[in-house]
This record gives C-alpha cells, sequence and structure tokens, in this order.
C-alpha cells in the first residue's frame, strides 16, 4: 500500500506555559529559549498507524512536512521510526499560512505525488490546536475522510477505522483512496531503533517549492490565508478568595452552602 502521513514541526508542547510570549504587534508566538523543536505528537501517532498497517500489509510510507527552517534533526523522526521517504514543502512562501491555505498546499503536492491509499494526519496540531487540516486535504482532493481514529485496518479496497465518540467508538468503513486523522487513543508510537536513526541519516529529503507543486505563491501561506487573526493573547487569570465563617462549624458550613449556591455552582 501506499501511504502518505502529513506531519508538523512546533515547538514542545511540554515546555511550561511562562516560557511563551506574544508579540502583541504581529499577533505571533515569540518561540522560548532553550526550548526544542519536535514533530506534534498527534502527528506521531498518525506515523504509527501508518506502520502498523505497512507492517501488515506491506507498502510505502512517504512523509510530507510543510514550513520554512525545518530542522533535519526533527522532521526525520518518521524515517528513524521506519517511514521510507521524506518531502518537505520548504520555502519563505508556505510561511504564516492558516487552515486553509496549509491543507491547499499539502494536498496539492500529495496530488503531484499520485499513487497513494491512505492519507494519515494528526487529529490536530499541538501549537494552534484547529484540527481542520485532515478535513480540508479531504475535501480539495474530494476523498472521504475520517477523523479522530483510534485504529485503522485496510483490506479489499476499504479502510475500516474505529471512530472515538464522547462515549465510546464507532466503527466507521470508507473506500480508499482516503483521509484520516488519528488521536493518542490510537496508542504509543513506537520509539526509533538505532538501526533506523542510522538509515535515516542517510536518506535526503525531496524539497519542494510551490511551482514544484504548480500552484501560484499567492495561493500558499500568508498571502492565500481566508482568516485573519485579530488578536493573540495570553490568558488572563483572576482569583479571588472569600473566607467563610461562623459561631459553629455547622453554621460555617450553611454559609458556605448559602455562598456556593448564590454563587450558581450547585
Amino acid at each position: 500500500m501506499n501511504l502518505i502521513v502529513c506531519v508538523k514541526q512546533v515547538i514542545d508542547p511540554e515546555a511550561p506555559p511562562a516560557s511563551f510570549q506574544i508579540d502583541a504587534t504581529s499577533n505571533k508566538v515569540i518561540p522560548p529559549s532553550g526550548v526544542s523543536a519536535v514533530i506534534s505528537p498527534f502527528d506521531e501517532n498518525a506515523v504509527e498507524a501508518a506502520l502498523r498497517i505497512k507492517d501488515a500489509r506491506g507498502g510505502k510510507i512517504t512523509v510530507i512536512s510543510l514550513g520554512i527552517n525545518l530542522l533535519r534533526e526533527v522532521v526525520k523522526k518518521p524515517l528513524s521510526m521506519g517511514a521510507d521517504e521524506l518531502i518537505l514543502l520548504e520555502d519563505e512562501a508556505f510561511a504564516d499560512g492558516d487552515s486553509h491555505s496549509t491543507a491547499y498546499a499539502l494536498a496539492m503536492a500529495i496530488k503531484k505525488i499520485g499513487d497513494y491509499d491512505l492519507i494519515f494526519c494528526g487529529r490536530q496540531a499541538s501549537d494552534w490546536d484547529a484540527g481542520q487540516i485532515g478535513s480540508g486535504i479531504a475535501e480539495i482532493l474530494g476523498l472521504p475522510g475520517v477523523t479522530l481514529a483510534k485504529k485503522v485496518d485496510s483490506t479489499d479496497g476499504q479502510a475500516k477505522v474505529e471512530r472515538i465518540t464522547a462515549d465510546g467508538y464507532e466503527v466507521v468503513e470508507v473506500p480508499l483512496p482516503a483521509v484520516i486523522t488519528v488521536s493518542n487513543e490510537l496508542g504509543e508510537p513506537r520509539y526509533p531503533t538505532i538501526k533506523g536513526i542510522m538509515a535515516a541519516k542517510k536518506i535526503e529529503p525531496v524539497i519542494w517549492k510551490p511551482a514544484d507543486i504548480g500552484v501560484a505563491s499567492s495561493r500558499v501561506g500568508a498571502a492565500g490565508r481566508r482568516t485573519k487573526l485579530l488578536k493573540l493573547f495570553p490568558p488572563v487569570q483572576e482569583s479571588k478568595c472569600d473566607l467563610i465563617s461562623g459561631e459553629s462549624p455547622e453554621e460555617a458550613g450553611v454559609n458556605l452552602a448559602l455562598k456556593l449556591r448564590e454563587a450558581k455552582l450547585f
């Protein structure tokens, strides 16, 4: 099977929230110093989903990542896990896109690849948490899409997906090719092996610019945005402490209950 996985390089989501700062003028996050970049964790789950199908059915896994200043030691991690090929959409024109312009660029790259059975994405990226790229790719390419997968199998030209719901999961079958977004309920992604790391070092990524995927620079990145970010700001957290007293513990308990009812907390 020919499998494609879209991954994103992000700032490590385990970094302390206090280390992040906002540039209010440009509405951008100032990258914290000393914090490493990583593959978005849900995207690692997507790589694992593809690897499990490759283990069971055989085939080839192509990884695509979009951005600028992509760190090779980061974006090569899927190769060290067992993927076969890495394509980087790396150009200034791809910078500062929204969900639409990013999904469009990835979809056009996938269209250029041409031969694919399943396309995997993480359920959402750990930086913006929009969760729109996978569905956007499916819409642009005219493919069926399934979100929030916890288990994926493929046989007889169909994908069978266990999809997370609010109270459990449902089983969905779709014809191939299809787009599937993968959730962490799939399970922990495998660790790269020493053999895999050494093999990944020998694989040079393929670099594509907008012209290589047949699109104008005006359709991707900031130029191709369909949304406008009005304001980016850290959440304001305020707290207030009220001391509840009474002549006795029982009276203090009654006063506390009245205070909670006044605040409509029960």
